[in-house]
């Protein structure tokens, strides 16, 4: 069996102003780190081999406290980054090489992004309902294939982040490695609406809390063989 543990990042500085966010890189508040502390302690009986997360920081500072803050979730080894990819900013020193019997690799990837918010970026969500009305800034927020001005529907999000996790991370779990996804509210729900095959109605209503884990246990071929959820 391996297991597959899934969080959304803990509450960054504009989920507490009530912003939306997407793709702005907003790093986590006092309460967010306080919540992946809390989601390590959860933890202390789960390890994983390998971490996956966005590109975002609030995404890959939640990973690392979840790691680091729970020293039997790594095995005792330190998260390093992995960077994939010819990015020339790096010259070259991206390519970094350690033991690998005493690091854990973190991958971070764009396709674990959140969902792209176009010109909603920053604006509060409130006042935007009072000038849009509400019904249709949820249509912008909930629906699976409305998309909001100038930004991605929940169903673009979903086409960029399954064939991800269906490759990328579903091989590490087919091969029976432990699986750490620290990710956004959208890019998860993509994932869980495979794995919990979930229809397009359903997918929007889907409530992730911050920075609570979501367990889920496969057998040997791949398939889901139960799901607890680390409130």
């Amino acid at each position: 069996m391996a297991q597959l543990i899934l969080i959304r990042h803990g509450q960054s500085t504009w989920n507490a102003a009530n912003k939306f966010t997407g793709w702005v890189d907003v790093p986590l508040n006092k309460v967010g780190r306080a919540q992946a502390m809390e989601a390590a302690k959860k933890l202390e009986s789960y390890y994983v081999d390998v971490c996956f997360t966005s590109l975002l920081v609030r995404a890959i500072e939640t990973a690392v406290i979840c790691l680091t803050e729970c020293d039997s979730l790594c095995q005792g080894k330190s998260p390093v980054i992995k960077h994939e990819g010819d990015d020339p900013h790096w010259h070259g020193w991206d390519k970094y090489e350690g033991n690998p019997k005493e690091e854990l690799p973190v991958f971070p990837s764009v396709a674990l992004d959140e969902r792209y918010y176009g010109d909603l970026q920053g604006l509060n969500k409130a006042a935007t309902a009072e000038k849009y009305g509400k019904d249709v800034v949820y249509e912008w927020r909930r629906s699976f294939s409305i998309k909001p001005p100038g930004g991605e529907s929940l169903e673009d999000t979903t086409k960029r982040t399954l064939p991800f996790f269906q490759t990328r991370i579903m091989n590490h779990i087919k091969m029976g490695d432990n699986v750490l996804v620290s990710a956004h509210g959208n890019s998860l729900r993509a994932i869980m609406m495979d794995l919990d095959q979930l229809t397009p109605e359903e997918v929007p209503g889907l409530e992730l809390a911050t920075g609570v884990p979501i367990i889920y246990d496969f057998d040997e071929s791949g398939q889901v063989t139960g799901k607890k959820i680390l409130e």
